[in-house]
């Protein structure tokens, strides 16, 4: 079986880190809909078994969405597991702080810690938007973001595609910081334009080299996606970027909110059946191990 680096997961221990997006009451009105059925302990032997007939060799995690007083709390623990996975560490800082430099410092100097994720998506939308207001357009979080270079750390965007055009400046003025949009794109169907968006924000990023993409996130098309749904949406992603610049991704337990782990996994599969091996196997992992510097030999 082909080895497989999840790009994208997730881990917590809710008795000793706050997430406030875990926390009861939960409503149905979110971009996610109620979370309320992960809203539990998700640890690495519940990872293991999400993912137990797949070939995983690695796994990146995520920055989980935990209080900020708490994001180094977080990435120590994750340090602390003393496992192999997670093999590299997309840690949390607020790029829009005047004082970020010292967060950077001291998420970079985990050994693990390869990138930086802020969520910045915005929309019009209150029962849409994951913040008050579009933090990409603001002038101290966007020198927050060319700090990055200066420790070594990747971006992780998690933005909606009408928000990519206007970042494509920014992104590829700093070619020292690899940039990993996250789950597709987000396209938002619901939007009167929203194909339309989603297709031509990833176009003005495609075309910046060191922009790649992960195929997650399938539950942001539809909550009840079929594979006939979701395929076009991934073909058109991996023909806009290319094989070597696109990264598979369970998003677990995320994306458990709509649909087992197992059948992300197969969609992917199925979807790439007819791609050739060299090139699944970089989606699948050389992708994530050289994007992410893991240093892992597949």
């Amino acid at each position: 079986m082909i080895p497989f680096v999840d790009a994208h997961i997730h881990l917590w221990d809710l008795a000793h880190i706050r997430y406030a997006w875990l926390t009861p009451p939960f409503a149905e009105d979110g971009p996610n809909g109620s979370v309320a059925g992960i809203a539990k302990d998700y640890g690495l032997a519940d990872y293991r078994a999400d993912v137990a007939k797949w070939n995983v060799v690695g796994a990146v995690h995520i920055d989980a969405g935990a209080d900020a007083t708490q994001a180094l709390d977080e990435t120590r623990w994750l340090e602390g597991l003393g496992d192999a996975l997670p093999t590299g560490i997309v840690a949390y800082a607020p790029l829009d702080d005047p004082e970020v430099e010292v967060q950077l410092a001291a998420q970079g100097a985990f050994p693990r810690v390869r990138g930086i994720r802020q969520i910045v998506n915005w929309h019009a939308d209150p029962l849409r938007t994951y913040t008050p207001h579009d933090l990409t357009r603001n002038d101290q979080w966007q020198a927050g973001y060319v700090r990055l270079a200066a420790h070594g750390l990747s971006f992780d965007l998690q933005c909606y595609p009408a928000q990519m055009p206007g970042l494509a400046s920014l992104i590829a003025r700093n070619p020292d910081i690899p940039v990993i949009i996250n789950h597709l794109g987000m396209p938002v169907l619901s939007d009167p334009d929203g194909i339309a968006e989603w297709r031509a924000g990833l176009r003005a990023l495609a075309a910046i080299p060191h922009v790649a993409i992960k195929l997650s996130g399938l539950g942001f098309i539809a909550r009840d996606w079929t594979l006939d749904q979701v395929r076009p949406f991934l073909l058109e992603a991996i023909d806009l970027f290319g094989t070597d610049r696109c990264l598979f991704a369970s998003d677990a337990p995320t994306d458990k909110l709509f649909a087992p782990i197992d059948r992300y996994l197969e969609a992917y599969h199925a979807i790439t059946a007819e791609f050739a091996e060299d090139e699944r196997r970089a989606m699948f992992g050389r992708n994530a191990v050289r994007i992410y510097r893991l240093g892992l030999d597949i």
